[in-house]
């Protein structure tokens, strides 16, 4: 039986760990070098990092505070935000992370994920995609969910997949902070059209909800969540324990 991951994400803005809902109304939490510290100690299966303002800003990644962060951790580290070119994966790379999520580089240039999979490999290579439902259909966003591309996500999943992506993180807007369990029909609906494993995010509120995830959804892989690990609303360990009791195979 496959394990499933826990993943808490950092979504960083200015240098700080921030949450909001529904990708907006966001609020500063903590310092992203001090809670990277306290999930490498808490049963976390990876971390993820996102620069959530980079490409909207049109600057680079922090790259002292990423750095900082991949000292304090020894499991694998997610690294996205403004990343348009295969030196930006470089770059990325050499501040210690283990794989690169690019997002909005991506719907510019889908070739880049077909250059940095031939020479970093598919498994360094997530596509992350913001998805939200326009007129019944599930579509793109870009720019840290700012910006309707217009582009069908179900469709890109599979492209995403065949151009070389190593992994999908799926991130419904729609669900997003509001805590009322992920977005399984969504979630459902892209894992129809790939095989590559898949992260659900966005809808998280309680240990159910991953119980209710992994259950429905065989094919997801791992479930991603922010504030309900931020705030202590859930202790990793606990939901590891509540999830193995209830036949989910994870990592303690």
């Amino acid at each position: 039986m496959i394990t499933k991951r826990i993943i808490p994400c950092l979504d960083v803005r200015n240098g700080r760990v921030v949450k909001g809902v529904n990708f907006s109304g966001v609020q500063d939490v903590e310092d992203p070098v001090a809670m990277a510290a306290f999930y490498n100690e808490s049963g976390a299966d990876e971390l993820v990092f996102y620069d959530i303002t980079a490409s909207f800003e049109g600057r680079a990644l922090f790259n002292d505070v990423l750095t900082e962060v991949a000292k304090q951790i020894f499991i694998p580290l997610t690294v996205g935000g403004a990343i348009n070119s295969v030196a930006d994966f470089d770059r990325v790379l050499k501040c210690g992370a283990d794989k690169v999520s690019v997002n909005t580089g991506a719907v510019r240039n889908p070739s880049l994920i077909t250059e940095a999979a031939k020479r970093y490999g598919n498994q360094c290579v997530v596509l992350s995609m913001d998805v939200k439902r326009v007129d019944g259909k599930y579509t793109i966003f870009a720019k840290g969910g700012r910006e309707n591309t217009g582009i069908d996500a179900l469709e890109w999943a599979r492209q995403g997949e065949d151009r070389g992506a190593g992994e999908l993180v799926v991130n419904s807007i729609d669900t997003d902070g509001v805590k009322r369990g992920f977005d399984t029909e969504l979630l459902e609906e892209i894992g129809r059209r790939v095989s590559v494993p898949i992260i659900a995010s966005g809808g998280a509120g309680s240990k159910e909800d991953f119980l209710k995830l992994f259950k429905t959804l065989p094919k997801v892989d791992a479930g991603l969540a922010a504030s309900i690990f931020h705030f202590k609303e859930i202790n990793i360990r606990d939901l590891k324990n509540y999830l193995r009791s209830n036949g989910v195979e994870v990592r303690l």
